[in-house]
């Protein structure tokens, strides 16, 4: 993997962008290295990386939308991620490393050069013809946030719900944006028949780290009132206070998880943070340009909890970290859950309602095999 540190000057923060780093990706073979040549000073460099660019969208036809799950530490065996990249411009996401197979940048690439899978509901409709086909938990936007701001002009997610609503089949979706409210009329009747769940992510209630931490996202007001139409319209919803970042959104644990349930949340969970891959570095350097102060506290109380390293993708204690201080986070997560009534189990799903939708020209469910 190239090295962890930039080559040229780290350009300063742009507003609207988690990173300006365009950091090559593992795969990368050729690494590179700049040189002041006299034409145009590094500084110069640096001004051009931060003006560029603006958000590119990549229309893709995919083969296939529904992706297994092979982690112990997921609620869900089934996926759906109508975009590839996110604008949210989340600075921890662990979704990030990705776009290294697309040959992309996981640092400016990831939030800039959005890929929408412009079939994703045509693919699921066929999916969910398919003979013996099962339904079972399945997650809308667990790699990357199906209603970022293209959603609103594309509507791939809307698509995609509107084929499982019509094939009855159970989901729940996790989002930071507040465009969940848009498919409300979706969302409330199926919530009714034990269908569907609903999940905000809200890391912080500082609207100041918010627009550094996670510039495109919803503020946090703004997803505490997103909880509280999906109450509201009794769509069963969760928070997740996720990811817990040491000494900088950690200390806020208790009060987020009081101001989701004042909202009308009636779940509660949360993700240790993670630093796999190309993520590393790219948090190292935001951590290095907004918060100097704390950057080696930080991120030697994630070494702690990761076993020496940055990052532990094994199963079972990624989503935790091990040690003390990973114990206290529970125990105090645990109780924040059970002093406002939040440490219910997930909300049970009716599969058995499930049937295979219609084809696309518009004929019935598919019939069914003699064998």
């Amino acid at each position: 993997m190239p090295s962890s540190q930039p080559s040229i000057p780290s350009p300063p923060p742009r507003k609207g962008r988690g990173t300006t780093w365009a950091l090559e990706h593992r795969f990368t073979r050729r690494s590179h290295e700049v040189e002041d040549d006299g034409w145009g000073g590094l500084d110069q460099q640096v001004s051009e990386q931060r003006d560029a660019p603006a958000t590119e969208v990549i229309e893709e036809r995919v083969k296939s939308i529904l992706t297994a799950n092979q982690s112990v530490d997921i609620s869900f065996d089934l996926s759906i991620n109508p975009y590839r990249g996110c604008e949210h411009g989340c600075i921890y996401c662990f979704a990030r490393p990705t776009h290294s197979y697309l040959n992309l940048s996981p640092g400016l690439d990831f939030e800039t050069r959005i890929v929408a899978k412009v079939n994703a509901a045509e693919r699921l409709r066929e999916a969910l013809r398919k003979p013996g086909y099962v339904p079972r938990p399945l997650n809308v936007g667990s790699a990357t946030d199906a209603y970022q701001p293209i959603e609103r002009r594309l509507r791939i997610t809307r698509g995609v719900l509107e084929v499982l609503c019509e094939a009855r089949h159970p989901f729940s979706i996790i989002t930071k944006s507040a465009g969940i409210e848009r498919d409300l009329d979706l969302l409330a009747p199926m919530a009714a028949a034990r269908g569907c769940a609903a999940y905000i992510s809200v890391t912080t209630l500082d609207p100041a780290l918010a627009r550094v931490m996670e510039p495109r996202a919803a503020a946090p007001a703004r997803r505490l009132k997103a909880i509280e139409a999906l109450a509201r319209a009794g769509v069963p919803v969760g928070v997740s206070v996720s990811p817990l970042i040491p000494f900088l959104n950690e200390p806020e644990l208790e009060r987020i998880v009081a101001a989701a349930a004042d909202a009308g949340a009636g779940s509660a969970f949360g993700i240790v943070v993670r630093l796999p891959w190309e993520v590393s570095p790219l948090f190292q350097q935001w951590l290095e340009q907004h918060f100097p102060d704390r950057a080696a506290r930080v991120m030697a109380r994630i070494r702690d909890l990761r076993g020496g390293k940055a990052n532990d993708p094994r199963f079972g204690t990624r989503m935790t970290g091990e040690g003390v201080w990973a114990q206290l986070v529970a125990q105090r997560l645990q109780k924040a859950r059970r002093r406002h009534g939040l440490d219910r189990e997930r909300e049970p799903m009716d599969f058995g309602a499930f049937r295979p939708p219609a084809a696309a020209d518009g004929a019935g469910p598919p019939q069914a095999s003699l064998f």
